[in-house]
């Protein structure tokens, strides 16, 4: 779908961090506009914050996943006594990564983690990562980004590839079974690791192989019952965190397909049906939600207000299928 003037205008009057992904995958400008834009990310707004923020032993609230630290800077609200806390080294990695900033803007972070930052499980060190497939796969894009060397990594996704095809966080506990969660989560990671090396055979086919996983379920339904597999496929909120839903996943299989030069998978259609009901009739998604947990601060609008950050999501998702 193409979004109307008013909404394409309405998504560029924001953050450098959603600007410039606008510019370049809506508004169609060119590199020089849209890569001028990226590089604002680190100089001022959210890109800036998060970096001034950084601790001088390389992590973010003392900690790697968890703050080992109170810091009176961060942004709470009633809920989030009882959520994660999104404040640690990996979440801010994982967010200035996505908002492209250029590993230049963090010198010596890599070196910084691996001799000061260890996992919550077991004080494991930072870039060998530990048990969780999410975080798992966090680090290895986040390392592959900073330079680090995440090749045991690589190869840990491929010894632990479930039988069904996806990955299971809760592996550890004994599970047989692949999640949505902890599948999606892998495959980005999975991904961003692959294009930065310019591509990897092994990792190419495991990813495919979880593709099935998730396409057999039309990325939507249990195996078992056809029924939708949680509630939390149709909940649309951002930032996106780990969780799974409907929009998520089809902007993987956007990249995905990209990047392997493939068509859209048809099984996704159903996926695509939810994208497109939760459009409120103007071109616009709301923010259904926000994760509970200390952030450092607010990325997007309240729940119940139209987001740009969720519209710029679906407007591509959409704009890839239809095209």
């Amino acid at each position: 779908m193409t979004p109307s003037q008013t909404n394409l205008e309405w998504m560029l009057d924001t953050d450098p961090t959603l600007r410039w992904q606008v510019e370049r995958d809506l508004a169609k400008l060119s590199e020089n506009v849209w890569n001028s834009t990226r590089l604002r990310v680190p100089k001022e707004g959210f890109g800036a914050r998060l970096l001034s923020l950084q601790d001088l032993d390389g992590q973010w609230a003392g900690g790697s996943y968890f703050p080992r630290r109170n810091d009176p800077r961060t942004q709470t609200h009633p809920d989030d006594k009882d959520g994660q806390p999104y404040t640690a080294t990996t979440w801010t990695l994982n967010a200035l990564r996505e908002w492209g900033v250029d590993s230049s803007s963090l010198p010596d972070t890599a070196e910084k983690l691996a001799k000061n930052s260890k996992w919550d499980y077991d004080d494991l060190p930072y870039w060998g990562g530990e048990v969780d497939c999410c975080i798992n796969a966090f680090t290895l894009a986040n390392g592959v980004w900073l330079g680090a060397d995440v090749r045991g990594l690589r190869d840990w996704f491929l010894e632990h590839q479930m039988q069904d095809g996806g990955w299971n966080c809760e592996w550890i506990e004994g599970s047989k079974r692949s999640s949505f969660h902890s599948t999606l989560n892998s495959l980005r990671g999975i991904l961003w690791y692959e294009r930065a090396i310019g591509g990897d055979a092994e990792l190419k086919l495991a990813r495919h192989r979880a593709h099935e996983y998730l396409l057999d379920r039309r990325l939507t339904h249990c195996a078992t019952t056809q029924e939708l597999v949680g509630g939390w496929v149709t909940d649309f909120s951002f930032p996106f965190r780990w969780k799974y839903s409907a929009l998520r996943a089809l902007d993987y299989f956007r990249e995905a397909a990209l990047f392997d030069g493939q068509q859209p998978d048809q099984r996704a259609s159903e996926a695509i049906t939810i994208v497109r009901a939760a459009d409120r009739g103007d071109g616009r998604w709301l923010q259904q939600g926000r994760s509970p947990g200390a952030t450092w601060f607010d990325i997007d609008v309240e729940a119940g207000e139209p987001s740009p950050w969720l519209t710029f999501y679906a407007t591509r998702v959409l704009n890839w299928w239809d095209s």
